[in-house]
């Protein structure tokens, strides 16, 4: 079963995601921020990594950077989530090492379509 980190400073967009992920058989777990989701990683690896832009502490590109560049790491595809949605913000994202970029509001379908073309390599 693929396990997917959540990583959004809003609640309810975690819990949405959650049910959304759940409903498809992949385990969730959470983090608030950049740094709670970092601190994470240092004791399990999940599968896929969904990340919030616009958070307190440390913002999803600084996220996506420190993920990418570090080797343990890189391999973990990376799919920043953002109301941010013009095409400058998703050329960024992408120059950060994303393997996608998904808009909010989300559309179910595309999500998962995502969800299962990353977690098949």
């Amino acid at each position: 079963m693929a396990k997917i980190l959540v990583v959004d400073d809003s609640l309810t967009e975690r819990e949405y995601l959650k049910q959304l992920l759940e409903a498809s058989g992949i385990t969730v777990l959470e983090a608030s921020d950049g740094l709670n989701a970092l601190e994470q990683m240092k004791s399990f690896q999940p599968d896929m990594i969904f990340l919030d832009i616009v958070m307190p502490r440390m913002n999803g590109y600084e996220v996506c950077r420190k993920i990418k560049s570090n080797p343990e790491t890189q391999s973990i595809p990376v799919v920043l989530c953002s109301a941010k949605a013009e095409e400058f913000d998703r050329y960024w994202g992408m120059k950060q090492g994303a393997d996608a970029y998904i808009s909010k509001p989300y559309r179910p379908k595309e999500l998962l379509q995502t969800v299962n073309t990353l977690l098949k390599g």
